[in-house]
């Protein structure tokens, strides 16, 4: 009798790892096929050259299968017994949820990366700078008597907008060489 529940156990766990692999794997397939498709358009926009972008969607796809099927096999082994078929059911969910995430993780991550290898591609090829400097901050009142250090001299202190940039007459360009 001790046998035949060993060989109930072992069938159990044996459909459990069959209906995992194929899920996973169809899981694995269709996102792959999903993101290739759509991302074409993307990859395209980040790289703004289609010969180019078809080889790294190429690519991608090749270490996503690469990355996902080896992490399903490696995730695979489950080394306590089954006991029962809700057992099977509650670690198959688990291994397929591990499986998911890890699909999630690395569309996220890829997103990621492409979108600021585009931001700063797109950075390169700009003329100008995002905004233009506009004036000034005004400078904190100082209470009477007491004088910033890099201030103006001692005397009547201007009021009113200043202009960007510096002032003839102060500096050390102000004072022509001498000989």
């Amino acid at each position: 009798m001790n046998t035949f529940k060993k060989g109930v156990h072992m069938d159990i766990k044996v459909w459990m790892y069959v209906i995992y692999l194929a899920v996973s794997v169809g899981l694995t397939i269709w996102v792959a096929r999903a993101l290739s498709r759509n991302g074409q358009v993307f990859l395209e926009e980040v790289f703004a050259e289609e010969r180019l972008a078809r080889a790294v969607n190429s690519l991608l796809v090749v270490g996503f299968y690469l990355l996902n099927l080896g992490y399903v096999t490696v995730a695979m082994k489950h080394s306590d017994p089954v006991e029962s078929t809700s057992q099977a059911m509650e670690e198959l969910s688990l291994k397929i949820g591990l499986v998911l995430l890890v699909l999630g993780a690395l569309h996220f991550f890829n997103v990621f990366a492409l979108g600021r290898y585009r931001r700063n591609r797109l950075r390169q090829f700009a003329t100008h700078p995002p905004l233009a400097p506009i004036g000034r901050l005004p400078m904190p009142a100082t209470p009477p008597g007491s004088q910033l250090v890099g201030a103006y001299p001692a005397g009547p202190q201007p009021t009113g907008p200043q202009p960007a940039g510096p002032q003839p007459g102060t500096g050390p360009t102000s004072n022509p060489p001498t000989r």
